[in-house]
């Protein structure tokens, strides 16, 4: 089976600036991948060159197994800009009607009815964009990238206007897309929200792959922290499986035990460690 996104050895130049060099990137069928990086990086340039907006320099990108921008390509992938518009006076309805047309879906009010009750929106169809909140325009945002139910979605910050509860919602929602076997490519600065979802991370700086894996991975084991009457005894690069050990060493060198921890950095601190000057 084909992968839902490869981009190979892409790259892109605008005048005397890379804004990609050489990125290999894949996201599999099903899997949800989170893409982290400072602005600048080229996050949202390797995402409109998928979408087919943006003509790499060089390398290709391809959805499904067709190339970016041809028409089997954009037929298999949905997609949400960071900064969208939708016309105030439609209602939301409308919205997904009109994409269902571009998308040339035949699910019809079942798919619209479905989408937004899949977004927290159901019981909102006739309201119009106008009334609606920037978080209840961000949800029906995602929406319209559902429409056709592709086989890729490729978020950009999708949930940059939601509140905790919203930034709740989709959660669950990406978690349903797993499930039903949509891939998502989800470009974010909330490094939470990767945590929480994501199966992957590849993270670009100053345009090139600097970090890919899972979080777990990425954030890794720094060591083990054991308190004792004297004091916090700290043992650098010692893992879970050092514990028992550690623990009978102190015990026999006469110390009181009172707890033990396994110290484990965060995502955050992988992030800043493959982006730091």
């Amino acid at each position: 089976m084909d992968a839902a996104l490869a981009v190979t050895g892409l790259s892109k130049r605008y005048g005397a600036t890379d804004a990609l060099r050489g990125i290999d990137l894949e996201v599999a069928p099903g899997e949800l991948v989170g893409l982290l990086g400072p602005n600048g990086a080229g996050k949202s340039t390797l995402v409109k060159i998928a979408c087919g907006l943006v003509r790499p320099t060089s390398g290709e990108a391809r959805i499904c197994g067709a190339p970016a921008g041809s028409p089997a390509a954009r037929g298999a992938l949905g997609y949400l800009a960071e900064l969208f518009r939708f016309p105030g006076w439609a209602s939301a309805d409308e919205i997904l009607a009109l994409h269902q047309r571009l998308a040339r879906s035949g699910g019809g009010a079942a798919e619209r009815a479905e989408l937004l009750e899949l977004v927290g929106l159901g019981g909102e169809a006739a309201r119009r964009v106008e009334t609606m909140s920037k978080g209840m325009q961000q949800r029906l945002g995602i929406a319209q990238a559902l429409v056709g139910r592709p086989a890729l979605l490729l978020l950009d910050e999708p949930t940059s206007a939601l509140d905790p509860t919203g930034r709740r919602t989709v959660r669950s929602l990406l978690e349903e897309l797993r499930r039903r076997g949509q891939a998502v490519l989800l470009n974010t600065h909330l490094l939470s929200e990767v945590e929480h979802v994501c199966d992957r991370v590849a993270i670009i700086d100053r345009g090139a792959l600097v970090a890919a894996g899972r979080p777990g991975d990425l954030s890794g084991i720094s060591g083990v922290e054991i308190e004792t009457a004297s004091g916090i005894r700290r043992f650098p690069g010692a893992t879970r499986d050092d514990v028992p050990e550690l623990v009978a060493r102190l015990v026999g060198e006469g110390e009181r035990i009172y707890d033990v921890r396994v110290v484990r950095p965060t995502l955050e601190d992988a992030y800043l460690a493959a982006v730091a000057p």
